[in-house]
């Protein structure tokens, strides 16, 4: 399911945003000692937000477009209060006094955090070769080299990067495993 798809399943009432957002954790927590691919997981974060859009729809009101929609957060997004390392020893246990932009519009439009992804120290790079947290590791039914699979959220079991995906989630691609384009 994309999503978009997600989203209309979750507006609708068909499926809760917390269903949808423990499936992805069950998923995370299989799949995470392979792939290396989050720093954090926000795990009682995400069900606390995933509450609140069911609540919403419950409420007859709509949480947005992104509604129930897990999505995973590159390590350099500030996001007020929880840590934020840019993959680097230096900011280890750092809690950012505010919330990025692009979050911020996330979680109005009703999408999820569910986890900081690994990146590049600094994001000086595009392999994770170099995260101060060791480098986020392919599938071992994917990528052959790490141009292939360069990126903490594009650790997709398919091998396809996930910037060429609707849903450019780390979540949405270990749980769903092939991406669609």
């Amino acid at each position: 399911m994309t999503a978009r798809e997600t989203a209309a399943a979750v507006r609708r009432g068909e499926q809760t945003a917390r269903a949808v957002v423990e499936e992805h954790l069950a998923a995370i927590a299989a799949r995470e000692p392979e792939l290396h691919a989050f720093n954090l997981v926000m795990d009682d974060a995400a069900r606390a937000a995933a509450d609140l859009v069911d609540a919403a729809v419950g409420g007859g009101t709509d949480p947005g477009p992104l509604a129930g929609v897990p999505v995973a957060l590159k390590d350099n997004l500030c996001t007020r209060g929880i840590a934020t390392t840019c993959s680097s020893r230096i900011l280890d246990g750092w809690q950012p006094p505010y919330t990025a932009t692009v979050v911020e519009r996330v979680i109005a439009a009703g999408g999820i955090p569910i986890g900081k992804t690994n990146l590049d120290e600094f994001a000086m790079g595009s392999s994770t070769e170099n995260s101060a947290f060791g480098a986020t590791r392919p599938s071992t039914s994917a990528c052959a080299t790490p141009a292939r699979c360069c990126s903490a959220s594009s650790a997709c079991p398919s091998g396809r990067s996930a910037r060429r995906t609707r849903t450019s989630t780390t979540a949405t691609c270990i749980t769903r495993g092939t991406p669609r384009a």
